[in-house]
């Protein structure tokens, strides 16, 4: 990854609740948010050396921030992402309009097919894996990969405090995965098992999948990941990655860290 799409937090909030982290008692801090966001993108810049594209944050839309849930990108083309949940469906038009303007090719589902992007769709080396049940469909999964031409394994996410298959799921790329077993059913469990050997997989604890370890962008041999997860860092340390920890609790009221702040365009 050498490109992600970012949108600065300016109207970042908890306005709704439509995760088990979202509580409108629990306000943001708006000036800590945006000095955390603004470190994780010098962190990115600076240290990992990726090119960031910036969105203009919109009022009215507090999780715009979070630009791993657009769609999903290959090469010149995007599909977007259709939201459960209505508080979110009037980002997809912001989406739509960014990546027309950036000259891809956008790719849309049906209302009714809900798909949540990069959120819920990772990939390794020969398949992709699809979350679904808490927020995607699983039956969007068969057309995702019909239209391009790749294997995709479902995921059932049975905890729902891990509502998004990148929260609790980073392929990293040295071929490893760090992850956090219990929050995937024991048929996805036994799916991973088969794609990826035993010493590949990482597991992460259940404290740190909670400060949300997993949500971790991996570009090369660079992890940038939420701070308080010292022993996954060790775990990635001991696999020859760089990390970087970066304060996210801010976003983490909101259920979301690092790698939801981002989406790979390539």
């Amino acid at each position: 990854m050498s490109r992600l799409l970012v949108c600065p937090p300016d109207y970042f909030d908890i306005d709704y609740e439509i995760n088990p982290w979202m509580h409108r008692s629990n306000a943001v801090n708006r000036p800590r948010a945006v000095q955390q966001w603004d470190r994780l993108m010098q962190v990115l810049e600076q240290d990992v050396g990726v090119a960031l594209e910036r969105m203009k944050p919109v009022k009215g839309l507090p999780d715009l921030v979070f630009t791993a849930n657009a769609g999903v990108v290959v090469g010149r083309q995007v599909v977007l992402s259709r939201f459960r949940y209505p508080e979110r469906r009037q980002e997809e038009a912001h989406f739509e309009d960014w990546f027309r303007l950036h000259g891809y090719e956008v790719l849309t589902l049906e209302h009714e097919q809900h798909f949540e992007g990069a959120g819920d769709l990772l990939g390794i080396a020969d398949c992709w894996f699809g979350g679904y049940r808490q927020r995607t469909d699983i039956r969007v999964f068969p057309l995702l990969s019909e239209w391009f031409q790749r294997e995709i394994i479902p995921l059932e996410l049975v905890d729902r405090r891990f509502y998004h298959l990148d929260t609790c799921f980073c392929p990293l790329s040295g071929g490893e995965l760090l992850y956090y077993p219990p929050a995937i059913d024991r048929y996805g469990q036994a799916a991973i098992a088969d794609r990826i050997d035993l010493p590949q997989r990482l597991v992460v604890s259940e404290g740190e999948a909670l400060r949300f370890a997993c949500n971790a962008v991996c570009v090369g041999k660079h992890v940038v990941l939420p701070s308080g997860c010292p022993n996954t860092e060790a775990l990635l340390a001991s696999r020859g990655y760089l990390t970087y920890a970066v304060p996210l609790d801010e976003f983490l009221k909101s259920g979301g860290s690092a790698k939801c702040l981002t989406l790979a365009l390539d």
